[in-house]
């Protein structure tokens, strides 16, 4: 009896991480977090910095490049990884990113604020190579990279066969439940690492885990990982 009321109360706080881990990626991406604007306005205006008076605003939901635009936009992705970096190698700063936000759970402040930043730049990522972020997959895909998948772990846990390239195009068939479903994994995978050792005892039975998702002191290193995790997955179109 006592056995079926912990899984029940571990389920309820996996539900509560992934709703809650799902609104934090939909502010980061946004609007930004404490000292970082959002994902779209932090590469538009890196983009501009690049072209100078050749920079045309965006005024819609996607970026849609032009080749002679493709150099210039590879170029402030390079830009977004090497700062996005040297945010994470700040001693303080990332830590000091997880003061921004609460978690129904007790998550260490350093792994909150690496997931800002590197859910960040996933999504510019996407956004500067022609995605929707407020496509539900390409916002999924955005929260995994930013709790550290690599592309193998995001297409095993969208139920896609693993090959040589990996395109959004296939994600984006996957069936909005599956992606639903994913989301609430996410959540049990917080709770696994970092919740009550009850819960450990529960997940580690009965839950199936994108293994290495979240990892321990995060850094410049775990970043630039990130970043090409990014690029992979954020193929041009």
């Amino acid at each position: 009896m006592t056995r079926s009321i912990d899984a029940e109360d571990t389920t309820t706080l996996g539900e509560r991480a992934a709703e809650q881990l799902q609104r934090l990626a939909g502010t980061v991406i946004e609007d930004g977090v404490g000292p970082l604007t959002g994902s779209a306005t932090w590469a538009e205006d890196r983009l501009a910095r690049i072209q100078g008076d050749r920079y045309e605003p965006n005024t819609g939901p996607t970026r849609k490049a032009s080749a002679a635009d493709r150099d210039d936009i590879e170029k402030a992705i390079r830009r977004l990884i090497l700062e996005s970096v040297e945010a994470a190698s700040v001693n303080g700063f990332v830590t000091g990113l997880g003061g921004f936000i609460t978690m129904p759970l007790t998550i260490p402040a350093n792994i909150a604020g690496a997931f800002i930043i590197n859910a960040r730049l996933g999504a510019a990522v996407a956004y500067l190579r022609g995605y929707d972020l407020k496509d539900p997959h390409v916002r999924t895909v955005a929260t995994l990279i930013g709790l550290g998948s690599n592309a193998q772990q995001i297409a095993k846990a969208v139920g896609i066969q693993i090959g040589a390239k990996i395109a959004m195009g296939a994600i984006k068939k996957v069936p909005i439940a599956v992606i639903r479903d994913v989301n609430k994994k996410v959540g049990f995978m917080l709770i696994t690492k970092y919740g009550t050792k009850r819960g450990v005892v529960v997940l580690a039975k009965g839950v199936p885990l994108i293994g290495g998702v979240v990892g321990g002191a995060v850094d410049g290193t775990m970043t630039t990982v990130v970043g090409r995790t990014a690029k992979a997955m954020f193929p041009v179109d």
